[in-house]
């Protein structure tokens, strides 16, 4: 597929609005639409993991501020019976959290913020090394070249400029919230990560847990991000895509001088790949409406609630 996107994505068109077999809309017609989507992100709440040195996140409703017309009063919580609509207030500890994007100024006081990288992040060649059962022998296990050349030799080198997720099926714990973070959990070498920036000049990595590796001085995540390169945290579903022959599409909030982005990955992956979506199957518009009207839970998560029997 990737192949299929460049060849057309690189055809030039014939003038000004141009062939219509040659411009993006036709990649999109021929190919984006029917490919397969895949969430690669878990939605963030005040319940899930996170380093402890951060805490949790606090949903709640918007409440109203000043300077208001007369039918809003000062301080109440917006309602869909009172004011017709309804605002969620996040009060966020950190920009560590959750699937996320960590840019070098997390950890380089000269590197780049989320802010400041650039919009070619977009959207690249996806690779999949599957170490998961390796670490379901060794939860502590660390990925290798080792496996990174395995890969190579069965699909060929790893494209330049790609994003190198590290399937470890450890995001099948986000549930146990105590034992997500505690070690021993999977990580990846500090050989491998330079081998992938050093030799194969990749865009960022990915793993599933949110440290990058169990060393006591974080030796992995102190080389990416003095090195000035970027890394994925907390990603999921890498059981669910190809090892070879996918995109990802790679957005984030854009926090001005961020230190973290929360973020959202989602794999684009062959129309006859059996996981995910097409835009065939899901267009997006209009969205479903809830089986039940929404309200708050104890954390201030908006769910579809069914009325007290």
């Amino acid at each position: 597929m990737i192949a299929i996107l460049v060849s057309i994505m690189f055809t030039p068109a014939k003038a000004q609005g141009g062939d219509q077999n040659a411009d993006l809309w036709q990649v999109y017609e021929t190919t984006l639409k029917s490919a397969k989507y895949v969430d690669l992100t878990h939605a963030f709440s005040p319940t899930i993991p996170v380093w402890p040195g951060f805490g949790n996140a606090t949903f709640r409703g918007t409440t109203a501020g000043a300077d208001l017309p007369d039918y809003i009063n000062e301080g109440e919580t917006y309602t869909y019976a009172d004011h017709g609509f309804i605002a969620t207030a996040y009060e966020l500890p950190t920009d560590q959290y959750g699937t996320q994007l960590d840019p070098p100024g997390h950890w380089n006081e000269y590197g780049a913020t989320i802010s400041d990288l650039p919009a070619t992040y977009a959207i690249r060649p996806l690779v999949v090394v599957d170490v998961h059962e390796k670490v379901a022998a060794d939860p502590g296990y660390h990925a290798t070249v080792a496996d990174i050349e395995a890969w190579e030799a069965e699909h060929g080198r790893i494209p330049e400029g790609s994003v190198v997720m590290i399937r470890s099926d450890w995001h099948k714990r986000w549930s146990e919230v105590e034992r997500f973070n505690q070690k021993p959990f999977p990580g990846v070498s500090l050989p491998a990560l330079q081998f992938l920036h050093l030799e194969r000049n990749i865009l960022f990595h990915g793993h599933e847990p949110l440290d990058t590796d169990t060393t006591p001085t974080l030796e992995g995540e102190y080389w990416l991000l003095h090195n000035n390169y970027a890394q994925a945290e907390g990603v999921a579903n890498l059981d669910q895509v190809p090892e070879a022959g996918a995109l990802v599409a790679i957005g984030f909030a854009k926090p001005e001088g961020g230190t973290g982005g929360y973020a959202r990955y989602i794999a684009i992956c062959p129309p006859d790949w059996p996981h995910g979506v097409s835009v065939v199957e899901v267009p997006g518009a209009p969205l479903p409406v809830q089986p039940y009207p929404l309200r708050r839970d104890d954390n201030g998560v908006l769910r579809p609630t069914p009325p007290e029997s």
